[in-house]
């Protein structure tokens, strides 16, 4: 029986009760979740159900309790119920009931954990979106890492998600890309405004080898010169921070161009900046004053109106942003969900008044999430970059899983300092390789199970009831709602300290169960059970391990 299914019973048992005394009080199983008691001869489970609705109608709490648990003890799995202090059950479950868990977490595999909470919500998870014009860098990585792992945990709640990168490809920071760029390739001195780091005399060689013509071109027209080059340059940028997204197991399903935002339409339909405007004056919002043109965005709580358009006619990049929004809005996404690094503060009004301005609601169809800074003793300044440290050296020096696996254990709001020798060790001081060693362990185990003649023919539950199987099957029991919760509240570090606590639990379990029995002693089925128990703890550690893009090695 899972946690959820227990939730289920007791909230069919109390709508009974409250019924009887004629309330018409809706229940869900939301009201009578059960969490594991911090002491655990409270029993499996426990629920302050009782106490919740008490007071609700007009019953006095610990009577209440009492008439909930004559119940439970009538539902097949519960051995034993119980009333303790002023109204709190407590629900130990039989050892066949809780036992059967394995079986279902071996016969489900990867699904089990899924679930459909979130089924039929659209979203855009924007993340990242740095600037195409130079290689991605520290400050990157934790919203890289967070980003695809809240990805990953919508997707196993049942949602459609849309990871995105927004390419800033557009405006005065790619004109100095290209200048930069320029002056490497026709071996000028660089600009006094140019980007720094040997990444750029890369650059130039790279696009020189591209363009062999572009110096004699450069020559005769450094307008068209420079127009190539600064494309060139720019595809091969972000081809690069492309490849090292891939090799940090992050993926995005749209690479958005903000380029595309001021492109007419084939039929010559007004761009989606221009046309933004016009939408924007539908609902209401916008205004003209001093030669410019606003959206009036103190109305959904911005610390000051907005200009669109200025006299002169150019558009600002709020009306980049306005625009990039009603695209989401256009594509079907109900809510837009934006990734933002801690120096964004100023976005999270703007951002939320333009959702208001297009007409969506402002409480349920945009989020904007600040992520903390993060630093890491002992990382190197780029060599090639020069003044940053490069995602790529992190990669090389601490490996992906480690990198990733650290980034995502924290809530995103922290501030975040890491000890890089801790991070890379291979000791049990480290989360990701105590996680990592126990699925290795569980591999182990069904290695010497295989070469000793011990399978999964027999499955006897009842036979679990060593403390240890009691604590590891009440950790497996508590996975799907881990993530059901992670992805609610878009909050990925929850699965990666549930996986630290469930790699506790195994650890603890191999430490006095054996799988394969010692000496001269018979294979009973209480090993098969147990192996089948093994194999649990294996599967949901890789699912878990899945889910923050972290691999399950079998062998450390």
């Amino acid at each position: 029986m899972t946690p959820q299914e227990l939730s289920q019973a007791l909230a069919a048992i109390l709508a009974d009760l409250v019924a009887a005394r004629g309330s018409d009080i809706e229940v869900t199983e939301q009201d009578t979740q059960v969490e594991r008691p911090k002491n655990r001869d409270h029993g499996d489970w426990a629920s302050n159900a009782a106490m919740k609705f008490a007071k609700r109608v007009g019953a006095n709490p610990r009577e209440l309790a009492e008439e909930i648990v004559a119940r439970a003890l009538q539902i097949d799995g519960i051995a034993h119920a119980e009333v303790a202090g002023p109204g709190f059950i407590n629900l130990t479950l039989d050892a066949a009931s809780a036992g059967e868990t394995a079986r279902r977490v071996v016969e489900q595999g990867e699904r089990y954990g899924r679930s459909d909470v979130l089924a039929g919500q659209s979203i855009n998870l924007e993340f990242v979106s740095a600037n195409p014009t130079g290689p991605l860098h520290m400050g990157h990585t934790r919203w890289a890492a967070l980003g695809d792992s809240t990805a990953r945990v919508l997707r196993a709640a049942g949602a459609q998600v849309t990871s995105e990168y927004y390419i800033n490809d557009a405006g005065s920071q790619m004109n100095k890309f290209g200048r930069s760029v320029l002056a490497a390739v026709l071996g000028e001195d660089a600009p006094e405004d140019a980007y720094p780091g040997e990444y750029i005399q890369e650059l130039g060689r790279k696009v020189r080898e591209q363009l062999p013509y572009i110096v004699e071109l450069a020559a005769s027209d450094r307008a068209q010169a420079l127009e190539e080059v600064q494309e060139a340059a720019y595809q091969t940028q972000l081809a690069e921070i492309k490849d090292s997204l891939e090799r940090f197991n992050v993926h995005f399903d749209v690479y958005f161009s903000e380029r595309s935002l001021h492109e007419a339409g084939p039929d010559g339909s007004p761009s989606p900046i221009s046309s933004a405007i016009d939408r924007l004056r539908e609902q209401g919002y916008v205004f003209e004053e001093d030669d410019a043109i606003w959206v009036r965005t103190t109305a959904f709580g911005d610390d000051k109106d907005r200009v669109f358009t200025r006299g002169n006619g150019v558009y600002t990049y709020f009306a980049a942003d306005a625009a990039y929004y009603l695209s989401k809005m256009d594509r079907g996404f109900g809510e837009k969900i934006y990734l933002l690094g801690a120096d964004h503060h100023g976005y999270i009004g703007r951002l939320t008044a333009i959702a208001g301005a297009a007409g969506d609601n402002i409480e349920t169809d945009i989020s904007v999430l600040i992520g903390q800074l993060v630093n890491l003793n002992g990382a190197r300044l780029s060599k090639r970059a020069g003044n940053i440290i490069e995602l790529d050296d992190l990669l090389e020096w601490l490996g992906s899983d480690a990198l990733r696996y650290w980034l995502a254990r924290y809530p995103a709001d922290s501030p975040l300092s890491l000890d890089g020798e801790k991070v890379r060790s291979r000791t049990n001081d480290n989360p990701v390789f105590y996680v990592q060693y126990a699925h290795a362990r569980t591999c182990a185990v069904d290695r010497n199970a295989e070469a000793a003649g011990i399978d999964r023919s027999a499955f006897a539950p009842e036979l679990l009831t060593h403390a240890t199987e009691t604590e590891l099957l009440g950790k497996l029991q508590q996975y799907p709602g881990i993530v059901a919760g992670a992805a609610e509240l878009r909050e990925p570090h929850r699965i990666a300290r549930f996986l630290e606590e469930l790699a506790g639990a195994y650890h603890r379990w191999y430490d006095n169960c054996r799988v394969i029995p010692l000496g001269e002693e018979p294979v009973a089925d209480l090993h098969r059970t147990r192996l089948w128990l093994n194999d649990a703890a294996g599967q949901v550690l890789r699912n878990g391990l899945d889910l923050l893009g972290v691999s399950a090695p079998e062998r450390l």
